[in-house]
């Protein structure tokens, strides 16, 4: 069973997003983590690239399989987690604490379209 956090917003695509205030923090859940295996590889963003919802903005490797990340909020790339290019494995050690890139949203309101933790439970349970 993958953890869910319940003060999160999810996407359908596998990422999490916690906002505070017009920043929101964007990583991959439990169940991509596991569902991926081992990560080899962190491709992110550049810090002040523009990022669009429902499109890519980088992808993770793993020994198994690449999956592109997919941003669930559209505006500026204010920071990444330079951690993950020394050591990708943090994703799946704990893949909540271990973010992937913070955005200064165009539309703080646009998480709400986002899942919930319980309707992002239904779609890992298909």
């Amino acid at each position: 069973m993958s953890k869910i956090l319940e003060n999160l917003r999810y996407s359908d695509s596998h990422e999490w997003v916690s906002l505070d205030g017009e920043v929101a923090t964007v990583g991959i859940t439990d169940y991509a983590q596991h569902a991926l295996g081992n990560i080899v590889y962190v491709d992110m963003p550049e810090v002040s690239d523009e990022v669009t919802a429902g499109e890519d903005f980088g992808a993770v490797e793993s020994v198994k399989a690449a999956s592109d990340l997919i941003s669930p909020v559209s505006g500026e790339v204010i920071e990444i987690n330079d951690d993950l290019d020394g050591q990708p494995e943090l994703l799946n050690e704990d893949p909540y604490a271990n973010w992937i890139m913070k955005v200064k949203v165009n539309d703080p309101g646009e998480v709400s379209n986002l899942l919930d933790a319980k309707d992002y439970a239904k779609i890992c349970e298909e």
